[in-house]
């Protein structure tokens, strides 16, 4: 046998999911493969008919305290840990009667899952593995001897190779194990210690993991010579990450980006409400609007930058049906997200092949809490997703007159939007659909001049006599440090303006107002997306 094959003759089993595991250990079995289990996991594969043995023949000690005392034991470990051929520990493995184990097979309690569906605390510390994570460890580290077998997507190369080698594994397919084991239970300690932090109110705790499970790899990230992976946390959230793709060919890195700023944003406007449509470029949205209808929404969002909407990301926040469908796929577009879709929008949807239709099964809460992590060099940061929502907010009439009723619905849908745009936003907003957006400016005042320019483009696209910002409302991510970004709003014919209030020069913002007749809201909420 090559010195870099070892041959699996005793192998411990101890799963939690259960997918593929009988198949695997009569694979085993078939090799020659001596079995051992514990609980649940012996039951399995006696009740298959497999020979296996129980974890005490191995121990000799009995299984206890509800479970939790099983595999923590010298002679598990000592199995796991032994360097074979090392003269000191084949003595001490004879002195106290430890045998090799030689392939370790564990997947560990469901914790991410049991947080996910929102158990109670306790339920939750009962799903923390500690036995399991040891002894992954335990063959991790001894990877030279030991092949250890953390995700049942492995058994079937497993079982290929011990089949090429006569029933023996190769040091490259143990240690690339390894370090997916590695993987494993650092992304599982996160996640658990994530939890408690979030359990004790700690916005910054001493030290912050996290990890994540590779969904697919990319062809490339951002741009071509970038590599890239799509990683899922666990996390319940409806989203990109756990949305069932229906149709089209596979996203891309800048698809799942775009993607999740859209269906983040459809999700501020209730669909018991009202139907929302966002449409977003390069992650920001360029058109969003309310309607009676998921169709009315579109034609009024996509009315107010058609050439930016084109190869854009379409988000609904109800189910998608065939009117909306067919206004959709009249201009290129990348993906459509959705909670639901009919059967007859599917069948319109797939007629373009290569656009990607996502169902989530629902919408996301923007009132939930969260994390939000940015890499920078030598770390990174991480804060509370922006849970922030304007029907929650104290809103403060600063100005001698009060918006209309009209205009308080539109400066909430504008506050709604300007939520999920690039800073410095601005964001112009009539007839509850956005007319103008300005972005990811340096300076507010050109924000506002750019929105204001976009919606006199928009105007001229559908053919009308003068901007679509006469009339409207506008908001802003962030104070006004100056007059001149809301003179700017007025000139091209806002009539009323939401923003956060807390500038130095306030007063003269609200002076300047005033003296041009316009309502304006403080929100006292400020919302940077930088």
């Amino acid at each position: 046998m090559p010195v870099d094959q070892r041959k699996v003759a005793r192998a411990l089993l101890s799963v939690s999911d259960k997918t593929g595991l009988v198949e695997f250990a009569r694979a085993l079995a078939g090799h020659g493969v001596e079995l051992v289990s514990t609980g649940g996991t012996r039951k399995a594969l006696a009740d298959a008919g497999l020979a296996v043995k129980d974890i005490s023949d191995l121990t000799h000690f009995p299984e206890m305290m509800d479970g939790r005392l099983k595999t923590l034991h010298p002679k598990v470990h000592g199995g796991l840990l032994a360097i074979r051929e090392n003269p000191e520990h084949e003595a001490a493995m004879l002195a106290h009667d430890i045998r090799p184990i030689d392939l370790l097979v564990v997947n560990l309690y469901p914790f991410e899952a049991t947080l996910a569906k929102g158990a109670p605390f306790e339920e939750c510390v009962e799903n923390i593995d500690i036995g399991g994570p040891a002894m992954i460890r335990a063959a991790s580290k001894n990877h030279d001897d030991v092949a250890v077998v953390v995700d049942p997507a492995d058994y079937a190369a497993m079982v290929e190779e011990l089949t090429a080698t006569q029933g023996a594994t190769t040091r490259a397919t143990r240690r690339r194990l390894a370090q997916k084991a590695f993987a494993r239970t650092a992304a599982y300690d996160a996640a658990i210690s994530n939890w408690l932090a979030q359990e004790l109110g700690e916005a910054s705790p001493p030290v912050r993991a996290f990890g994540g499970k590779l969904s697919e790899p990319m062809r490339y990230g951002e741009n071509p010579h970038q590599s890239a992976g799509f990683y899922v946390t666990g996390e319940a959230r409806p989203g990109v990450a756990t949305a069932k793709q229906a149709q089209g060919k596979k996203l891309s890195y800048n698809n799942i980006n775009d993607t999740d700023a859209a269906f983040e944003c459809v999700a501020e406007f209730d669909p018991a409400r009202t139907a929302a449509v966002v449409i977003v470029k390069h992650a920001n949205p360029c058109g969003v609007a309310e309607g009676a209808s998921l169709e009315e929404a579109y034609v009024k969002a996509l009315r107010c930058d058609p050439t930016s909407a084109y190869g854009g990301i379409v988000a609904l926040n109800r189910k998608l049906d065939a009117q909306a469908a067919r206004e959709i796929v009249k201009i290129f577009t990348e993906v459509i997200i959705a909670p639901d879709a009919e059967q007859e929008a599917i069948e319109i949807v797939a007629a373009k092949k290569n656009l990607r239709l996502l169902l989530t099964g629902g919408l996301p809460d923007p009132r939930a809490r969260g994390l939000a992590f940015r890499s920078v060099a030598g770390g990174f940061l991480a804060q509370s997703r922006d849970n922030a929502v304007v029907d929650a907010m104290d809103l403060k009439i600063v100005t001698k007159r009060a918006p209309s009723e009209a205009e308080l619905a539109n400066l909430k849908f504008a506050y709604r939007v300007v939520k999920h745009v690039k800073s410095n936003a601005i964001v112009y907003a009539r007839d509850l659909a956005t007319v103008g957006i300005g972005a990811g400016q340096m300076s507010r005042v050109d924000s506002s001049r750019i929105a204001a320019h976009k919606a006199g483009e928009a105007a001229q696209a559908a053919g009308l006599a003068q901007s679509l910002a006469k009339g409207a409302v506008v908001a802003s991510d962030a104070f006004f440090p100056f007059a001149d970004g809301l003179l700017a709003a007025v000139a091209a014919g806002a009539t009323a303006a939401i923003q956060p209030g807390g500038s130095v020069n306030d007063k003269d913002v609200i002076a300047a107002a005033d003296e041009k007749g316009i309502a304006m809201i403080f929100t006292g909420v400020r919302h940077f997306r930088h």
